[in-house]
């Protein structure tokens, strides 16, 4: 018989046919939510932070207090009110447009959804980058080695997630970084110390460094996370910044974001046609 005529199983979709089941939580209506095994009533509404909520949300764990400190500044620390970044620019044009904020806040997360911008996909690069590159270190490679295997540019200059910055070289998040990590007892981890020496290393070879994602992926590695458990918690991480572009705009005369004159368009089709 082909497999064409065999008969699909479908044991495990009958299993949820006309129900709906959730290992994430539940609502049992007048007495309490549950959220991944904890009463939200009783054990979370009042005695966790928001960060913390969204942690649990994304990932299952209910960190501590200190690494959701951490979080909430690194949210802090991502997300300028800047009209000029690619996210923003479709926050303003929104509020110029007049849409409600909160199309303009999703459209502008959906916006940073990205690689080539280095949104909140490349953490899940950068991640996955130090941590391989940690396993390579320990069974015995260099740095230099680590690094000549990694992806070259058509310069021959190493192309490594977290470890360059278009624009402006230096990353003015890095210091406050260090200095928030230190001040809520953190140590610099396995992960991190390897971040630091390739950095030194690619600026030395390539002058190229280390910037805040790269920081990110490593400390975050260190507090043991997946690549895919950072990008779940950080898929909103621009919000606050897209949302302040937005109100910004939106308190301007409307379609006045980057507006252009006809003459700004350099049309080079065909010429204008006579209609018969």
């Amino acid at each position: 018989m082909s497999s064409k005529n065999k008969m699909t199983d479908v044991t495990y979709w009958d299993k949820y046919r006309g129900k709906i089941y959730s290992s994430a939580g539940g609502w049992f209506g007048g007495k309490d939510v549950y959220c991944h095994g904890h009463s939200m009533m009783k054990d979370l509404l009042g005695h966790v932070s928001y960060m913390q909520m969204i942690i649990l949300n994304a990932t299952g764990k209910l960190v501590d207090e200190n690494l959701s400190k951490w979080f909430e500044g690194n949210f802090i620390g991502m997300s300028y009110p800047d009209p000029r970044i690619w996210c923003n620019q479709v926050g303003a044009l929104c509020g110029s447009a007049r849409t409600s904020v909160t199309a303009a806040t999703v459209a502008g997360a959906l916006a940073a959804d990205s690689r080539a911008y280095g949104g909140s996909k490349t953490s899940l690069q950068g991640i996955q980058f130090i941590q391989s590159a940690l396993k390579e270190y320990k069974e015995g490679k260099s740095v230099e080695e680590v690094v000549s295997n990694c992806k070259k540019n058509r310069n021959n200059r190493p192309v490594i997630t977290g470890f360059a910055r278009p624009v402006e070289k230096n990353d003015e998040r890095l210091k406050p970084h260090e200095d928030m990590t230190s001040k809520l007892g953190f140590i610099v981890g396995e992960h991190l110390s390897l971040a630091y020496k390739i950095g030194n290393y690619l600026e030395e070879e390539y002058n190229l460094g280390i910037n805040i994602g790269g920081y990110t992926s490593a400390f975050l590695s260190d507090q043991g996370f997946t690549a895919d458990e950072i990008y779940q918690i950080k898929s909103m991480v621009v919000a606050s910044g897209v949302t302040a572009c937005y109100i910004d705009a939106k308190n301007k005369p409307s379609d006045s974001f980057l507006p252009l004159r006809c003459d700004d368009i350099d049309y080079n089709g065909h010429p204008p046609r006579k209609l018969s």
